[in-house]
């Protein structure tokens, strides 16, 4: 596992890291996130013993990076997917760095096969497009067959099936034991990923925990339905203690009663309801919602953006009463 502990770096009178303590377990996704500038990258550096913290500690496998032998058989990075020389072929850079790590050849086919780079194998590094940089910095990381990964922004240029790809590939990882921690921008991604969030803004821990306690915890949750008579529906909602909000057309949002209760209620009224569905925000309505007191970087809108922004809302997920979902 990796251990972080009262960790802290600075850069004179500047904290990019402030007192962080948190553990990353083996058997599960763990996503880093947070906003630009609040620490990540700074943070998954001093894990690799590439920044030495000003205080704290790093530990992977119970001991720092820097202290454990053939540490590429231990953990893999990827935190850099330009980190390769661009006269060299895919092949070569991977051979490289399995000689210098005494690793075996073999392995460099292995990982250009899994990453599906195989094709490309004797093309140059620089004639590369950014997802095919990414799935080699991939296939580096995967190269020791390592117990630890550590993963900065790893979809970043991939196409719709290299995205489901590296999706795929770290449950996989993750389900055989090994301990997968990726840092993401991309929440979308994240919801479907991440089994474990850690949220860190302006160099300090916000949240350590589940995927889904942490949409629980952050995000609203309510019901929407869609009546033929929706005004006599909100009254009665609301004298059993429902707060009810008109939306567009006839369709209420509701929160403080289940939407079994919901249909009940219509049903012995006689109201006809033609919508009753479950809505929770997204993940990225949940990071904004949590981090935004937390953003060091906060850009400004034109009138018209802003009016465009604050008329557009988050996907959200919805369950039917016959439990089907959609979004």
């Amino acid at each position: 596992m990796i251990e972080i502990r009262d960790l802290s770096r600075r850069y004179g009178p500047r904290t990019a890291v402030d007192g962080l303590t948190f553990t990353v377990a083996p058997g599960r996704v763990t996503g880093f996130l947070g906003p630009n500038g609040a620490g990540k990258s700074t943070t998954l550096r001093m894990i690799l013993g590439l920044e030495r913290p000003s205080g704290g500690r790093a530990l992977v496998l119970g001991r720092p990076y820097r202290e454990l032998r053939e540490p590429l058989r231990r953990v893999g990075a990827l935190l850099d997917a330009g980190a390769a020389h661009p006269g060299r072929s895919a092949r070569s850079h991977l051979a490289a760095v399995a000689a210098s790590n005494r690793l075996p050849a073999w392995r460099v086919a292995e990982v250009l096969d899994l990453t599906g780079l195989a094709s490309a194998a004797r093309r140059r590094v620089g004639s590369f497009s950014l997802g095919m940089k990414q799935r080699l910095g991939i296939a580096v990381a995967l190269l020791g067959d390592p117990e630890v990964l550590l993963l900065d922004e790893p979809v970043n240029g991939l196409d719709p099936e290299g995205i489901h790809w590296i999706r795929t590939l770290m449950r996989e990882l993750a389900a055989d034991g090994r301990t997968v921690l990726v840092s993401s921008h991309l929440m979308s991604e994240m919801a479907l990923t991440a089994d474990h969030l850690i949220v860190i803004g302006q160099g300090r821990l916000i949240t350590d925990t589940p995927t889904a306690d942490f949409l629980a915890a952050a995000a609203r949750s309510d019901v929407l339905v869609r009546s033929s008579a929706p005004e006599r529906l909100a009254r009665l909602l609301a004298d059993q203690g429902a707060s009810v909000r008109r939306e567009d057309g006839n369709a209420l949002a509701v929160t403080g009663l289940d939407p079994r209760t919901i249909g009940e209620l219509a049903a012995a009224a006689g109201l006809g309801v033609h919508e009753l569905a479950v809505r929770t925000a997204s993940l990225e309505e949940a990071f904004m919602e949590i981090t935004g007191t937390a953003v060091e970087y906060r850009a400004t809108t034109t009138g018209a953006t802003a009016t465009a922004a604050g008329s557009t809302t988050g996907t959200a997920a919805t369950t039917t009463t016959d439990g089907t979902h959609a979004s």
